[in-house]
């Protein structure tokens, strides 16, 4: 659609779901990944860096959110980068046709914006929770300012999401037609509990409230707004079509904000934007197509519909890392018959999205699923068996990440030293 076409008034329900089935769920042969990786980010102090010494440190690569006159060129290898509302620093890859051409890309473009940043005495920090500062909110673009005020009527947790968690999110293909798309769609959300346990790594998180957990970071988006992060509204059976429910589904969600309707786009209270075709009284004026694609954006599932499909479940991974969850969701997706299978071995566990943000690989079907998927990825994947094998044992052992990667090495230098 073009600019003008965006302006135009929507006429009624069925053109609205009709729209979005068409925009969020592109159909054509899986065969692209992109990824999307976020950093907290410090100055030596441990304070955050301010908005203006972020956007000096990008230089002709700061995006307009900082600096409305910058270029926002994107780096070498083709990543983008935006700045979250607390600081935090992100690269959005281009899309490309494997995670292994995709690797040495994405890490060269990650190597620089570490450079750019310490240069100016910015570290980026592989955490996906802050462990030792309160939310803080940076950007005061309104989207951040509405957000912001929606979710402090729940609780702590969108401050806590928006200012100091970090992600790890890759992005497929839909699929070539609504029945492939289905079966990707199920599969993704039916192992999403069990990715969630394997790749946790945030047990801490400053200014969260009392309680164990592995994931901090996925807690903080259970916990925010379950009208637009509730996975259970978006997971269809075996036998419904996911591209109508997700539709369905998107206009019964509350407004988060309305652009331009008040200073801080606040939107009415509790308004679906189904009640805003069917009242446009309730905002003052018809929506638009515009105002449809902007209120996409305002949800967030486990797994969103962009055209592509999302996956924004995972924590940030140590360094260097981001690239074996990446591969494990390109090997289970490569076939249909491993679309298949993955989603035999997830559903033991699926829905259990609590229990693997709060316990993780510590219970016993977690790990099992885990342990399951990520042999099963091994096995279908040829560049990256032996990560992904490894990252099985891990999941074995029970333990996260960063702690397994420590005894390893540990245990590799005792062996060394032998």
């Amino acid at each position: 659609m073009s600019s003008n076409e965006k302006s135009l008034g929507l006429s009624s329900r069925p053109a609205a779901e009709a729209y979005i089935s068409k925009v969020c769920f592109k159909q054509g042969p899986p065969a692209l990944i992109g990824v999307e990786l976020e950093w907290l980010t410090a100055l030596d102090d441990g304070t955050r860096p301010t908005l203006s010494a972020l956007s000096a440190a990008l230089g002709v690569h700061s995006p307009r959110s900082l600096d409305p006159r910058s270029p926002a060129l994107t780096l070498p290898g083709g990543s983008i980068v935006t700045v979250e509302p607390g600081g935090q620093v992100e690269l959005s890859s281009s899309p490309c046709t494997s995670v292994s051409r995709l690797e040495p890309m994405l890490d060269a473009d990650a190597r620089l914006l570490h450079d750019l940043l310490a240069d100016a005495g910015i570290t980026i920090l592989a955490a996906a929770a802050d462990v030792d500062r309160a939310p803080e909110r940076l950007l005061t673009l309104p989207r951040y300012c509405a957000m912001e005020t929606r979710f402090t009527t729940i609780g702590p947790y969108g401050k806590l999401m928006m200012c100091s968690t970090a992600a790890a999110q890759v992005s497929v293909d839909a699929g070539r037609d609504r029945a492939e798309i289905g079966a990707r769609w199920r599969m993704l959300h039916v192992i999403g509990p069990a990715f969630v346990a394997a790749f946790a790594r945030s047990p801490k998180l400053a200014g969260a409230p009392a309680g164990n957990w592995v994931s901090q970071r996925m807690r903080t988006w259970l916990e925010l707004d379950s009208s637009r992060t509730d996975s259970t509204r978006t997971i269809a059976s075996d036998t419904a079509d996911p591209i109508a429910e997700y539709a369905r589904w998107a206009l019964d969600v509350p407004l988060l904000c309305i652009q331009g309707v008040t200073q801080n786009w606040e939107a009415p209270a509790g308004t679906t934007f189904a009640h805003w075709l069917d009242d446009p009284d309730v905002v003052g004026r018809p929506p638009t197509y515009g105002d449809l694609d902007y209120h996409l954006t305002t949800l967030f599932p486990p797994v969103r519909a962009c055209g592509h499909l999302e996956i924004r479940y995972l924590d940030a991974q140590p360094d260097g890392q981001w690239a074996v969850p990446a591969a494990a969701f390109e090997a289970l997706l490569s076939t249909p018959q491993l679309v298949a299978r993955a989603t035999e071995i997830g559903a033991e566990t699926a829905g259990r999205w609590l229990d693997a943000a709060r316990v993780g690989l510590a219970d016993r079907d977690l790990r099992t699923a885990a342990t399951g998927l990520l042999n099963l990825a091994a096995e279908s994947s040829g560049e990256y068996a032996e990560q992904l094998s490894a990252a099985s044992r891990r999941c074995r052992s029970g333990l996260p990440p960063s702690e397994f990667d420590a005894r390893s090495a540990a245990f590799e230098s005792r062996k060394e030293s032998v």
